[in-house]
Parts: structure tokens; C-alpha cells; sequence
């Protein structure tokens, strides 16, 4: 067979598995509300000196306590800071913290789904096992022990927000993986006499990336969640820093008189993780409707 052939029975085996794709379908309202607030977000991480309406670390002591208003849109804290700007001004670092924590989990998951998916009978057995102690652990408790053993801040809870999503995204990896090895066009890949690294690197992990990058997308929001709420404890980032999950604990103390301090952070996770599970499943969605 040569490789000619080998590309056609590769299109055609794919071909045969998948649904015809929908013609003149227009995205859900829901699609298009997350995407424009994943542009916001976007925006506001590259240039938040251009959305922000002032400075976010400037004290004004006689402002403090502020409510919403034309003046301050999220009110003010208790330095006087105006909490939009602030809020704007920590989109970046949260970003950061899910996209760096997702991409770690993923990193470590794709090591280990592939050596479970290749490295036969016994590196199999033992990854299971390993991804099921880690399972045995819930994943917050888990970055939670991390950091106990490094101690606090925004690196350390970024790498443990990472290693505690690992288990998950490896054995979803690895279940792709097994999938795809099994196929027809990986078949036809061996019969020819291909070395392994050449099947795993040239018809494997490239039929794996679209799932792995919808599966990042989902992950992302989680990662966020999971880093204000370390933030939230005090593991994370520290006030005064413009980072979600900070501002929430800066601003419990004086939820029943200053609320905004709370709502207006809280609700800008809640959104982010909204969006990018809804991109991601209409990625989804659409990938196994147009493959």
C-alpha cells in the first residue's frame, strides 16, 4: 500500500463514522453573548488601560465605599479604588492563572495518556493506578496539598491548580488515544511497517489535538474557579493585587455593607466560566456535526 493509498483510507475510514454536516445553521444566542464576552476579556487582558476608567490602584480615601454609580460603574472599595478599573485590571492575571493551570494539567495528562496508551500492559496498569489515587483526592484538596508543601502564591497555586486537573484531562486522553490507535488508517499505518513514534507522531496525536483543544477550553473556566477560590482563601494571590479571587476575600468582610465589592468579582468568574463552557461545547458540537 502506498502512501497515497494510505491517506485515502485514512479520509475514508474517518468519513464513514461521521454525521453529514448541518447546512445553514446559525449560531445559538448563547454562542454569540459568550463569544463577545470572551473578546471583552481578551481585550482587557491586552490593553486594560484602555477599558478601565481609571486608575485601578489609585487611593482615595474620601471615596471609600462607594455604591455603583455613573461615576464609579462597580462602586469603590475600602481605599476608595474604583472596582471596575480593578476588575478590568485583574482579567489579565486571572486569564493567566486558568490558561497556564489548564495548559499544565494537559501537558502532564497527554504524557500520561500516551504512555498508558503505548507503553504496553504494564505502564498501563500502573498509570491506572496512579490516576486512581490521585482520583481518591477531590481535585481542590488536592492543590490544597501542594501548597501546603511550597507554601502560598500565584505561581504555586497556578502548578497546583494544574497537577490537581492532570488525573482527569490523562484519563480522558487516554480513552481518545485508545480509540484512535485502534482505527482503521492506524491499522493500515503498521501493516506498512511504520515505527511506532512515527504512527504516534504522524496519525495519533494529530487526530487528537481538535478534542484536546475543545477539552482545554472547558478546562479553563474550571481552572479560574479553582484559583480564586485558593485566592479566596488566602493561598493564592494577596491584596492589594487586581486578581479575582483576592478581591472576593478583601471584600467578605464587608458584604453586608458593601456588597459590590463581592458581586461585581464574583460575577466576572461566573461569566468567564459560563463562556468558555458554552465555546467549548458548541466547539464540540460542531466538530462532530462538520468533521
Amino acid at each position: 500500500m502506498s502512501e497515497l493509498e494510505l491517506r485515502q483510507t485514512t479520509v475514508e475510514a474517518s468519513a464513514d463514522h461521521l454525521p453529514a454536516r448541518p447546512r445553514g445553521r446559525m449560531p445559538r444566542i448563547g454562542t454569540l453573548l459568550s463569544g463577545a464576552f470572551v473578546l471583552f476579556l481578551l481585550a482587557a487582558s491586552i490593553a486594560p488601560a484602555l477599558i478601565a476608567t481609571q486608575d485601578p490602584n489609585q487611593i482615595a480615601a474620601a471615596d471609600a465605599f462607594q455604591p455603583p454609580s455613573i461615576a464609579h460603574w462597580f462602586g469603590t472599595d475600602e481605599s476608595g479604588r474604583d472596582l471596575y478599573s480593578r476588575v478590568v485590571a485583574g482579567t489579565g492575571t486571572s486569564l493567566l492563572i486558568g490558561v497556564t493551570a489548564t495548559a499544565i494539567g494537559l501537558a502532564l495528562g497527554l504524557v500520561l495518556g500516551v504512555l498508558a496508551s503505548f507503553g504496553g500492559r504494564v505502564v498501563d496498569f500502573g498509570v491506572n493506578r496512579l490516576v486512581e489515587v490521585l482520583f481518591a483526592f477531590p481535585g481542590l484538596l488536592l492543590a490544597l496539598l501542594v501548597i501546603v508543601v511550597y507554601g502560598p502564591g500565584p505561581v504555586t497555586a497556578t502548578i497546583a491548580v494544574g497537577l490537581s486537573t492532570a488525573p482527569g484531562y490523562a484519563r480522558i486522553i487516554r480513552g481518545q488515544l485508545v480509540s484512535i490507535r485502534s482505527s482503521q488508517y492506524v491499522e493500515a499505518a503498521r501493516v506498512l511497517g511504520r515505527a511506532p513514534g512515527r504512527i504516534l507522531a504522524q496519525h495519533v496525536l494529530p487526530n487528537a489535538l481538535i478534542p484536546l483543544f475543545v477539552l482545554a477550553t472547558l478546562g479553563i473556566g474550571q481552572a479560574i474557579v479553582w484559583a480564586a477560590a485558593l485566592s479566596y482563601l488566602g493561598l493564592g494571590a494577596q491584596p492589594p493585587a487586581a486578581e479575582w479571587g483576592a478581591m472576593l476575600a478583601a471584600g467578605r468582610t464587608y458584604l453586608a455593607t458593601a456588597w459590590w465589592m463581592t458581586v461585581f468579582p464574583g460575577l466576572m468568574i461566573v461569566g468567564t466560566t459560563i463562556a468558555t463552557t458554552v465555546l467549548g461545547r458548541a466547539m464540540t458540537r460542531r466538530g462532530r456535526s462538520g468533521r
